[in-house]
């Protein structure tokens, strides 16, 4: 009994208007359906045309090598026979001719290895400049050769061998100095390759110091049920690592603290339990902030302070009450961040994202920045916005109208001069 087929088609393709251009009533067999894939029948069987398959024509070019190189071989070796005979027999001509055929058909071999050799070796943006040098070197050989040819009435070519001499010292400099400024270049290359995988292996080693951090103090903040513990102990450790790692590390692994920190709700003022100090649930799966008299696990103080977190993202982050005096945020992404009650005294906001930024609570006609005595009122807005005086809001994006209004009204005059849309009918209400 013969098995069937199983990887011939069923059936033809009857539509009629075929995405491909050929007849409904053509099919054309699989290379798994038919020894030879190219041969296209009807759905009666016969043939209808025959076609090279493009992977079975390179298929028979690498199995039969060219006859011209094997010819080629033949009469190189043979030239090289004759020579030696030549030489053997005293005859001159003999010798000569055999040297040339073995010459040429050398050449004919490795011609076209030859190509592949240049393109290979040789990178593209030099190609034409090792061209271009000698041309140059040939003309100005060609010159000097020339240089005494009009010297006498019969107009001979006379050729110059004292100048052709001091060219060949020149071009001997010349290989001295390109030799030199070769060695230049690939000490610049190693150096720059050196330099890339000292960087990389720094970026491994800090990711690998991050994540050790992120252990530890997931740790310390977790009890044995699963639960956010608050003990003195536990957050004066936890908040001893934030501040030993925060400066050890990059821009970007500052960011990655941040964010960890801020999804994780740690440096986030929760809503406790007056006996036991453990966080309470809000009802929805999360625990209940208390912007008032919450507690942080993590209290980031004055740890930002002067710290360059330029070009970084620092989304929905919450940085409320830290302290980024002169920090430099240019170019951040503080999309839905919390800066409530922080101090950007003389921070740098330049070309930062501060869509749907929250500066202050309440209404802005009544907010107004925190202090060192007064109580921060966050129905109201008193007493629980930024600190934002002598920042610079220079070309900042999507400024949000209550924003503007706020940082207008509390940066003073130095920064009202940075904000985009400008201050006009807006009061300053610092004074100074």
């Amino acid at each position: 009994m013969t098995e069937p087929n199983l990887s011939a088609p069923q059936q033809p393709h009857q539509d009629i208007d075929s995405p491909n251009g050929k007849s409904p009533n053509t099919i054309t067999l699989s290379p798994s359906a038919s020894e030879n894939p190219a041969l296209s029948y009807t759905e009666h069987g016969e043939v209808f045309h025959l076609e090279e398959s493009p992977n079975n024509k390179g298929k028979g070019e690498l199995e039969n090598p060219k006859p011209s190189n094997f010819l080629a071989s033949v009469l190189t070796l043979g030239a090289i026979a004759v020579m030696i005979l030549g030489l053997a027999i005293d005859n001159v001509w003999v010798g000569y001719l055999s040297a040339v055929v073995a010459i040429a058909a050398s050449l004919l071999i490795i011609w076209p290895s030859w190509g592949k050799i240049w393109t290979t070796l040789i990178p593209p943006i030099w190609r034409s400049l090792i061209v271009a040098s000698f041309g140059i070197l040939s003309a100005i050989t060609g010159l000097l050769m020339l240089s005494g040819s009009n010297t006498d009435a019969a107009r001979n070519i006379v050729i110059n061998w004292d100048a052709i001499g001091a060219l060949g010292e020149l071009i001997g400099a010349l290989g001295q100095i390109m030799i030199a400024i070769l060695a230049v270049y690939v000490a610049w290359r190693q150096y720059v390759i050196s330099r890339d995988l000292t960087i990389q292996q720094n970026r491994i080693t800090q990711q690998q110091t991050i994540d050790a951090y992120f252990q530890g103090v997931s740790d310390l903040a977790l009890g044995e049920q699963g639960l956010l513990e608050d003990w003195p102990q536990e957050r004066v450790i936890a908040e001893g690592r934030t501040a030993a790692i925060i400066r050890s590390v990059d821009a970007d692994g500052k960011a990655k603290i941040l964010r960890f920190l801020s999804q994780a709700r740690l440096i986030t003022p929760l809503k406790r339990d007056r006996h036991l100090g453990r966080p309470i649930l809000d009802g929805n799966g999360s625990y209940a902030e208390d912007r008032a008299e919450g507690i942080r696990v993590i209290d980031l103080g004055a740890m930002l302070a002067g710290t360059d977190l330029k070009n970084t993202d620092l989304r929905r982050t919450d940085l409320g009450e830290a302290n980024l005096v002169r920090a430099n945020l240019t170019n951040c992404d503080l999309v839905r961040a919390n800066l409530s009650r922080a101090i950007l005294y003389e921070a740098n906001l330049t070309h930062s994202n501060l869509r749907s930024t929250k500066f202050f609570y309440g209404s802005v006609e009544t907010a107004s920045p925190r202090t060192r005595t007064l109580i921060p009122d966050y129905s109201t807005g008193a007493n629980t916005g930024a600190v934002l005086e002598n920042a610079d809001f220079t070309a900042v994006l999507n400024l949000s109208e209550e924003n503007r209004y706020y940082c207008c009204a509390w940066s003073g005059s130095k920064s009202r001069n940075t904000i985009p849309g400008g201050c006009d009918g807006i009061p300053n209400k610092l004074g100074r």
